[in-house]
């Protein structure tokens, strides 16, 4: 008896340590959100949580949220790689007077899916759908967000990395739909069938952003379609009618190709910079300061 007495002493002090030392919950790779769920759940699938904000904390690095119905999951902070996607239910956050997902941890990589943003009634408006102030790669697929005071997304890194916006709409924002102002490094963006409509400005873009604009609908928006600020863009298949500039340059230098620019007081106003224009480019409304012919008398490539 005292021989066993004094070996489960001994397994008691091996034991111990590890098991204070042990996680109460482990992070699971994929997690669960419903309307009924419940964040003190494990956010599993038969014991899902109530909001992403919850959920994110029981999520691995590199995992993913996905939503079991229709609901609203609540504003999130992400400072880890991770994705969040309702594909085939209604997932959505409604951000009263708050931003709807803040992005802040530097050289994650984060995917955002299948989710609606909403701004709020005008009494309680949120400030941006998407708030991006930290991140090495950030995805924003068929996501739509609207009805915010200032940007519906707002990309202001201080490092480089990439922004990929497809199949997105970003509507009625008082600022710009899309504002990508990083202070640092460089910004390179892929923007595909976007359609940024009756914000401020559809797409604003300042210094240490490259990237391209394609197959996507700026219209309607009070300032202008496109404000390049100092940026290299390529924007080429696009649709701007019904802004107050269809193409406003006031700094670096933008590239046109096979754009229908209609219906807006001026289609292209190069009000400093380098505007390009490949020769393809329809517009029904005049345009203002100099456009170069690509493959012209400047330092501009020309259709090879």
């Amino acid at each position: 008896m005292l021989r066993f007495n004094f070996s489960l002493a001994i397994v008691l002090a091996v034991l111990t340590p590890l098991l204070a030392s042990a996680p109460a919950h482990a992070q699971a790779t994929r997690t669960w959100v419903s309307g009924v769920g419940d964040d003190l759940n494990p956010c599993s699938r038969t014991a899902p949580c109530k909001t992403f904000a919850g959920a994110i904390s029981k999520t691995a690095t590199g995992g993913e949220i996905n939503c079991l119905d229709p609901a609203g999951y609540g504003a999130v902070t992400i400072v880890k790689s991770i994705t969040i996607d309702c594909e085939g239910t209604l997932g959505s956050i409604l951000a009263s007077l708050t931003t709807g997902v803040s992005i802040n941890g530097a050289g994650i990589n984060v995917v955002l899916r299948n989710i609606s943003i909403n701004g709020a009634p005008p009494s309680t408006q949120g400030i941006r759908g998407v708030n991006i102030l930290a991140a090495n790669a950030v995805w924003i697929e068929n996501v739509k967000i609207f009805g915010f005071a200032q940007q519906g997304i707002r990309d202001a890194r201080s490092a480089s990395g990439t922004l990929s916006i497809l199949n997105t709409v970003i509507r009625n924002n008082a600022g710009a739909g899309l504002g990508i102002a990083p202070s640092g490094g460089t910004l390179k963006i892929l923007i595909n069938n976007l359609h940024a409509l009756n914000n401020g400005f559809g797409i604003a873009a300042g210094p240490n952003v490259q990237g391209t604009i394609r197959n996507s609908d700026l219209s309607n928006n009070a300032t202008a379609g496109i404000s390049n600020e100092g940026a290299n863009l390529v924007a080429n298949n696009n649709s701007m009618s019904n802004n107050g500039t269809g193409v406003l340059n006031s700094a670096g230098v933008i590239r046109l190709s096979n754009n229908d620019i209609a219906h807006s007081t001026t289609s292209i106003n190069n009000a400093g910079g380098t505007v390009i224009s490949f020769g393809n480019n329809r517009t029904n409304t005049p345009t203002a300061g100099a456009i170069t012919p690509a493959g012209g008398a400047s330092s501009d490539l020309g259709q090879q």
